[in-house]
């Protein structure tokens, strides 16, 4: 994705890349000769090839931490080693060759993640030959997968990495009932997607509700042009998925003739297996409801509704089924199923005991999620609910990875998981607050004060100078 600016030197540019692009983990299941424990997710078709190395430990000293529990250690330690957090307390002792941070009147909160991005796929320069993210030839394109339409040199990852997202899922748009497959990154450089690829992160499925595929298909003059005609639509594309994954289970059991292969069905199945998550586009409370009364007529589980402007509505339901819900704070009107909102919505799903987030689906938006999680935290406050910075910052970290399905490697500050960590130049949810530094799994891969740790894609070379200067 991202190289130095060429004024810093090849070397240097190099080296990163040789810390980051190393091989890595991929998907452990590996299909055998006769098909027989071929997994329907297919993570072994495209694997990750990420991989960091800490260059020395780092010690950040006598910060206030948000730890993404429900905590707030003031005046605080936090030591990583081996690209992973090893301890949190107070007095800690820096090993020698570590890299000493002093976090005196800084704040330190886990990695933002973004579980709404189309970066990549909707790259800048924002021009029709590079806009791949929506493949709308049919309501069901559940064959596709969005990595393959990420463009690693887009610019905006290295803005994104300057307001503390460390990881981010790309999706594929809404146009279509089932729009593909997302992919989890993690917001390094790579000069392929793979280099980028979350290890062992599951996939997940995009789907969508409401108005984008019953217009767009309905303007088409075919199905669906209704809201009935969507759910119809659904309903027949998981009764097929199941006869495939029926098929493709007794082969496994009995043997006999291998099944031919179905990319679409493969994706739905991997879902009915557990495999792949589903990550929902719905605006309106009662489509939200008939979603997961269809999951469960299918056997399968939602994982969060997207943009999910009504999910105040449903709050309690969302709860029960377990399902989350990425917001915007204050994003509405702009259609008629975004009308009907509330600026509290994140904090009212949060209060009802619900898996509560924000979200981009932006380009700038992703620039600066701390900035809307205050926001949606002042709302809160207004409504009457005692939300603190402690509370709030689990809308941007550990909320996100538990829909990703990677909450046991990232998203808090515990010991153990990854080290993705942001320093603040103070309480991240104020608007005079910059990021300063941005570690990923202990790497230092972003530093305000420091030019060559400021990325710069492939694509700027020769537009810019080491400076941000334009040549």
């Amino acid at each position: 994705m991202q190289l130095y600016s060429r004024t810093l030197g090849r070397c240097i540019a190099a080296a990163l890349c040789a810390a980051v692009l190393l091989p890595g983990c991929g998907g452990d299941k590996k299909a055998g000769e006769d098909g027989k424990s071929l997994d329907f997710s297919r993570q072994d078709a495209f694997p990750s090839t990420y991989s960091m190395t800490q260059s020395r430990p780092v010690l950040i000293r006598g910060a206030t931490l948000l730890t993404g529990t429900g905590e707030q250690l003031d005046d605080s330690d936090l030591l990583l080693e081996d690209g992973e957090i090893a301890r949190i307390g107070e007095g800690l002792k820096a090993p020698g060759d570590a890299l000493v941070v002093d976090g005196e009147g800084k704040w330190v909160t886990p990695g933002i993640i973004d579980v709404h991005s189309h970066l990549g796929n909707y790259p800048a320069p924002a021009i029709e030959s590079s806009q791949d993210g929506n493949e709308m030839t049919s309501p069901n394109t559940a064959e596709v997968w969005a990595e393959h339409s990420v463009w690693t040199q887009d610019p905006q990852f290295a803005l994104a990495l300057a307001g503390g997202v460390t990881t981010l899922q790309i999706l594929p748009g809404s146009a279509n009932l089932f729009g593909g497959r997302s992919v989890t990154l993690k917001n390094v450089p790579g000069r392929r997607v793979q280099d980028m690829k979350f290890p062992g992160a599951p996939y997940g499925l995009k789907m969508a509700c409401g108005e984008n595929p019953k217009r767009v298909y309905g303007g088409k003059g075919t199905a669906p042009s209704t809201r009935m005609g969507n759910v119809a639509g659904y309903r027949s594309a998981w009764i097929a998925a199941g006869k495939y994954k029926k098929k493709w289970d007794n082969y496994r059991e009995n043997g006999g003739e291998i099944p031919e292969r179905d990319l679409q069905l493969e994706t739905l199945a991997g879902v009915l297996d557990g495999e792949i998550l589903v990550h929902n586009h719905c605006y309106r409370g009662e489509e939200m409801a008939i979603m997961m009364d269809i999951a469960r007529e299918f056997g399968f589980q939602i994982s969060a509704f997207h943009h999910a402007v009504e999910a105040y509505k449903v709050a309690d339901l969302l709860a029960e089924n377990k399902v989350c819900a990425a917001m915007w704070a204050d994003w509405w009107g702009f259609k008629h199923e975004a009308f009907d909102m509330t600026e509290a919505n994140i904090a009212i799903v949060d209060q009802a005991e619900a898996c509560a987030m924000i979200h981009s689906d932006s380009a700038v938006g992703i620039q600066h999620l701390n900035e809307e999680v205050a926001k949606a935290m002042t709302a809160g406050r207004r409504a009457g609910f005692d939300i603190q910075p402690k509370d709030a910052v689990v809308w941007m970290t550990l909320n996100p990875a538990r829909a990703l399905g990677i909450e046991e490697q990232t998203g808090s500050l515990e010991k153990g998981k990854m080290a993705d960590v942001v320093v603040w130049s103070g309480n991240p949810f104020s608007v005079y607050t910059q990021v300063e530094k941005v570690f990923i799994d202990g790497e230092l891969m972003y530093d305000r004060a420091d030019g060559a740790r400021q990325p710069r894609s492939d694509f700027e070379l020769g537009i810019l100078d080491a400076e941000g200067e334009r040549l």
